[in-house]
């Protein structure tokens, strides 16, 4: 089932997460809800607070980008729990990234190029591995929605003091996507 991607300026997205346990109810069927609704919304990863549930779980299919970029050919991953390293001793790099949660905003975003992930897949088999380049930059971003954390908040002052009108625009839900998505609108009192 294609779910709704919250956006930017909803609370669910900044509510701390928890861990996820071998008996969460319906796990398989959420995993599938999330690639299912991030292959509708043209995304290459997904966190589960985006799709409204404060649990850390990630999935990544960054699969259609390895005709420009190989060592990313046939990448799918779920990552349940995951905890990350980050490798300091190599000089972090720009890049431009986007969100689905933040829908129409591509900003430079500076992240180190390697890291250390440990994590759990979906049959409950313990990984742990090093990932570089573009791969590790999307870990980073699809992990940092675990710890309360989008894309925009790791911009420059500046840049995000020029892009605050698109910004409110998203969290007031007036924007066009090509998918589904949940705004936060207050209750009335």
């Amino acid at each position: 089932m294609v779910l709704p991607i919250y956006l930017y300026g909803h609370p669910v997205l900044r509510t701390p997460t928890e861990l996820v346990t071998p008996d969460y109810p319906d796990l398989d069927k959420l995993i599938a809800n999330m690639k299912e609704t991030m292959y509708a919304s043209d995304g290459i990863g997904i966190a589960a607070p985006q799709v409204g549930v404060s649990l850390r779980l990630v999935y990544i299919d960054v699969d259609v980008l390895g005709d420009d970029l190989p060592e990313l050919k046939g990448v799918r991953m779920v990552l349940i729990n995951p905890e990350i390293t980050v490798d300091e001793s190599v000089e972090a790099v720009s890049r431009e990234e986007g969100c689905l949660s933040v829908p129409g905003i591509h900003e430079s975003v500076q992240r180190h190029e390697k890291i250390h992930l440990k994590w759990t897949d979906e049959n409950w088999q313990t990984h742990e591995r090093d990932f570089e380049g573009y791969l590790s930059r999307v870990i980073q971003h699809e992990c940092d929605h675990l710890f309360q954390t989008v894309f925009v908040d790791r911009i420059s002052p500046i840049r995000k003091q020029l892009i605050r009108g698109k910004l409110n625009n998203i969290v007031k839900g007036n924007v066009d996507c090509s998918y589904r998505t949940r705004s936060y609108k207050p209750k009335r009192k």
